[in-house]
Parts: C-alpha cells; sequence; structure tokens
C-alpha cells in the first residue's frame, strides 16, 4: 500500500516538473512562431545561391585580375630583355 502513494508521489512531481519546464518554455519564446521555420527553409535556399553567385562572380574577378597582372609582367619582362639584347 505504502508503494502506491511513493509511486503517486513520483508521478505527481515528474508532471508538475514537466509543467514547469512547458511554462519556462512558454516564457523564454520557444513557442512565439512555429510557423515560420518550414517557410524559412525555402528562403535559405534562395539567400544561399544569391550568395554562391556574388562568390562566383567574385572568384571570376579575381582571376581575371591575376591574369591580368600576370601578362601585365610578361611584357614588362619582354620588354626588359629586349632592351638588355639593344633590340
Amino acid at each position: 500500500m505504502s508503494s502506491i502513494f511513493v509511486l503517486i508521489l513520483i508521478s505527481f512531481f515528474t508532471g508538475l516538473a514537466a509543467w514547469f519546464a512547458f511554462l519556462w518554455a512558454v516564457k523564454s519564446g520557444h513557442f512565439d512562431d512555429i510557423e515560420g521555420p518550414k517557410y524559412r527553409m525555402f528562403d535559405d535556399d534562395k539567400d544561399k545561391v544569391k550568395e554562391m553567385d556574388k562568390d562566383e562572380d567574385r572568384d571570376e574577378k579575381k582571376e581575371k585580375n591575376k591574369d591580368k597582372k600576370k601578362n601585365k609582367n610578361k611584357h614588362e619582362s619582354n620588354d626588359e630583355d629586349k632592351e638588355a639584347c639593344g633590340s
């Protein structure tokens, strides 16, 4: 008989703890926007694609600038070689 009272008390306090955990979650804002995340996953893809496009454009510009610098350096070195040879 005493074990039933112990089990009832344990279940009561477990339920009470669950209730307080729920109240804490509500007050701290965990249930403010339950609809937003399912729509937000669609927006993230668009933003990531835009960021990736910007990154690719930036990388392409960097490569073009590197190529220009290499070509410029080649032309300068060719000019120096010609001057050294007396041409």
